[in-house]
């Protein structure tokens, strides 16, 4: 019974996860992070939209820990978390060019 309760719950997790991408917006921020980390004003002028949008957007990106920052003085750079979220852009991109 426990390990049907934790599977439960990872499919959960999954579909949170989907839903992370379900969101234009989100996947042309990822996109834009997929070969190099770059701050939020460089995201903003890039995607052309407001610096507010696209931090309340790398908010949740970082929240589902699809993204990471660091601190470069007073600036943060954001850049994808991990190889998987590559993986998974790729495999996705992959998917619908077939």
């Amino acid at each position: 019974m426990a390990n049907k309760k934790m599977e439960e719950n990872m499919l959960y997790d999954l579909a949170d996860l989907f839903k992370l991408f379900g969101d234009s917006t989100r996947i042309r921020i990822l996109y834009a992070l997929y070969e190099k980390e770059l701050s939020v004003s460089e995201i903003a002028e890039e995607l052309k939209m407001t610096v507010s949008a696209v931090s309340h957007q790398l908010r949740v990106l970082k929240q589902g820990k699809l993204v990471k920052s660091k601190r470069d003085g007073k600036q943060i750079y954001y850049s994808l978390d991990d190889n998987h979220v590559k993986t998974i852009i790729a495999m996705g991109r992959e998917h619908i060019e077939e």
